[in-house]
This record gives structure tokens, C-alpha cells and sequence, in this order.
């Protein structure tokens, strides 16, 4: 009895052991379980925490950026202001500086030009005589038997035959003009030992031809017969002869060399007349760059087609603008029958009306002839910038 009495104390003594082993343990679970609970508690208050804080950050991000832009859009606005002010202002200076260099002319114009034009549309208008108290004018229409129109185009045939003469002649010199200015401008335009004298010397004619130097040409007696006898050789000699019998021999091509032999024959008065012409060819070749010459000739291309294919094209603008200051010098040339019909009648035989009439139709004329000239030749032209 006493033996099983032992064995439930010492069973009971162990179960009391486990069960506090037990509760102990239970207890430190708990313990861990708390500690554990409030961990994970700070964890989700410092996550907290931490998303409010990544949501300032980036609220304060987004203000900023929005200022930046906001700051940006400004500048932008308040610098495209300042070159359109500064644009306007420099187009504004621009144009009274232009308006400044012009004033001259429109004073001298308005006060030297006007009147004197007014008065002679008047006397193209009016019978004009003069007497003691100055000149005294009667109306006679345009076109009217007996106005100063009519006659110079109806009754006498001065006027129209000088004018055909001057076109024929025309048809004659400005071609030769501007062939032989612009070959002349592209022998200049090489490399050689001398080229700035010989392009002084061709530059000769543009002072030669000038007012004082045109008058001793054409009265001096020595010059004048330099030059005749320059064309009676030119005229007469057995080469030329021959050549010209050889040329006209048959009845194909006469025209054409014909043609080419009156060139010839009047070869001083072409190169007298082609100083400013060369000087403007001559510039004109000059702003073709050189890199595009060695480019085609890399690419294979002849002297022949580096012409037609880069020379030609970038030279034309000079060709019209040449066009234009040559039918210009030739009309108004005073050795023309023309502008001597007009003088004779003004000094000689006193009659303003009838020259008043000339100098207008044949300003007419000129204006004509230059717009259809400018308009036949201005097409295909380039322009290089």
C-alpha cells in the first residue's frame, strides 16, 4: 500500500512539474506572442508613418515641379516677347534709315522733277510759241489732225524711221554686247600674272565712254580718224575680204554670217560699250563657288557641261540684269539718230511741243521694249542666296 501510496505522490509531484513546465512555458508563448503583437503594431505604425511622409515628399515634388513649369512657361513667354520686340524695333529702324537715304531723292524729285514733268505733258498736249511775255500754249488733243502725235506718227516719218534704225541697230549691239562682255569676263575671271591690269585696262571703256570722254570721242578729229581708219582696215583688207566672199558664197547661212561680219565691223564700239557689262559678268562669276567646279569635275563632268550645268544657271540673274542696263545705255546714247532727231528739233527748229511728244513716245517705247525683254529673260532665273 505504502509502495503505490509513493508511486502517485511521486506521479502526482510530476504531473504538478509538467503542469508548471507547462504554464511556464504557455506563459513565455504569451510573452513572445505580446512581444510579437506589439512589434508587428510598430511596424504598421512606422509603415504608417513612413507612407505619410513618401505622400508629403512627393505632394512637395509635384508643388515644386508645378512652380518650375509654371516658372518656365514665363520665361519662355517674356523671352518670345523680347525678340519680336526687338525684331519690330530693329524693322522700325530699319525702315527710317531707309526712308532717311531716300529723303533726297524725293526732295529733288518733288521739287526738280515734277514740275518739269507736268510741263512737258502740257506742251505734248499744246501747240507751244514762244513770245515776249514767255511761252504761250494752245490745246491740240492727242490724236487729233494737227496735234503733235499725229504728226510725229502719221505725217512725218522722221520719228518712226529713226526709232526702226535704232531697233535694227539694237538688234545688232546688244547681242554682241553681251557675248563679248561675258567672254571677256570669263578670261578675267582666271588665274594669270597681271589679271588686275588687264582688268583696269578693259574697265578703260566705262571712263572712256563717260560724258566728257564720249564728247571728245566724237569730235576729236585725231580719234575720229583712229577709228575710221581702224574700220576701213578692218573693211578693206584682202583677209577680210576674202573671208567675208568665202562666208557669203551659196545661199545657206548668208544671214547669219552676215550678221556676224556686221558684228565684227563694229567691234570698237562693242568693246566701248561693254566696260560696265564686264565688271558685272564678272562679279557674277566670281560668287559661284570654286567647290562646286571640283565636284563635277570629280564626278566626270567636262569643261563644256560644268558651263551648261553650274555656270549658266548661277550667272543668269547677271545675263538679265546685263540685258536691262544695255538697252538702257544703248537708247539713250546721245550719237543715236534718234536722240539727234530729238535735239535738232529742240535747238534747231524751236519746236517744244513736237519734242515734248518724241520724248514721251519714245519713253514709251523704251519701257515697252524693257518689259518684254525683262519678262522673256526673267524666266528660269536662279537666284543664289
Amino acid at each position: 500500500m505504502e509502495s503505490e501510496k509513493t508511486v502517485l505522490d511521486n506521479v502526482s509531484e510530476a504531473a504538478e512539474t509538467i503542469t508548471d513546465a507547462a504554464v511556464a512555458e504557455a506563459e513565455e508563448v504569451k510573452e513572445e506572442a505580446m512581444d510579437v503583437l506589439s512589434e508587428t503594431t510598430d511596424a504598421e505604425a512606422e509603415a504608417e508613418e513612413v507612407i505619410e511622409e513618401i505622400a508629403e515628399e512627393a505632394d512637395a515634388e509635384a508643388e515644386e515641379a508645378a512652380s518650375a513649369a509654371a516658372a518656365v512657361v514665363t520665361s519662355r513667354k517674356t523671352s518670345s516677347q523680347g525678340p519680336r520686340k526687338k525684331h519690330k524695333n530693329l524693322a522700325r529702324g530699319n525702315a527710317i534709315a531707309g526712308f532717311l537715304f531716300v529723303l533726297p531723292f524725293i526732295i529733288g524729285f518733288l521739287l526738280f522733277l515734277v514740275y518739269p514733268l507736268g510741263m512737258s505733258v502740257r506742251m505734248s498736249l499744246s501747240k507751244v510759241s514762244a513770245t515776249s511775255n514767255g511761252l504761250s500754249f494752245s490745246s491740240v488733243g492727242f490724236w487729233e489732225p494737227g496735234s503733235n502725235f499725229y504728226k510725229i506718227f502719221r505725217e512725218e516719218k522722221d520719228f518712226i524711221e529713226a526709232f526702226v534704225n535704232e531697233l535694227k541697230r539694237m538688234l545688232l549691239f546688244v547681242p554682241g554686247i553681251l557675248v563679248f562682255s561675258f567672254f571677256m569676263a570669263t578670261l578675267l575671271n582666271q588665274e594669270f600674272k597681271g589679271r588686275a591690269a588687264v582688268r583696269a585696262i578693259y574697265f578703260l571703256p566705262v571712263i572712256l565712254a563717260s560724258g566728257v570722254f564720249l564728247g571728245l570721242d566724237a569730235n576729236n578729229p585725231l580719234i575720229s580718224n583712229v577709228k575710221e581708219a581702224m574700220r576701213a582696215e578692218n573693211s578693206f583688207s584682202n583677209i577680210t575680204n576674202t573671208l567675208e566672199k568665202i562666208l557669203l558664197t551659196g545661199e545657206t547661212g548668208n544671214k547669219f554670217f552676215q550678221y556676224v561680219i556686221d558684228i565684227v565691223g563694229q567691234v570698237y564700239d562693242i568693246a566701248m560699250a561693254s566696260g560696265i557689262q564686264i565688271i558685272v559678268f564678272l562679279s557674277g562669276l566670281q560668287t559661284i563657288p570654286p567647290s562646286m567646279y571640283e565636284a563635277a569635275k570629280m564626278e566626270g563632268c567636262t569643261g563644256w557641261e560644268s558651263f551648261w550645268k553650274i555656270t549658266w544657271p548661277l550667272i543668269k540673274a547677271m545675263v538679265l540684269v546685263n540685258i536691262v542696263y544695255t538697252l538702257i545705255d544703248f537708247f539713250t546714247r546721245t550719237d543715236s539718230t534718234l536722240m539727234k532727231l530729238i535735239s535738232d528739233t529742240l535747238l534747231i527748229r524751236f519746236e517744244y511741243g513736237k519734242v515734248a511728244a518724241m520724248s514721251w513716245s519714245y519713253f514709251v517705247i523704251i519701257a515697252a521694249v524693257l518689259g518684254v525683254s525683262a519678262l522673256i529673260f526673267s524666266r528660269g532665273v536662279y537666284y543664289n542666296d
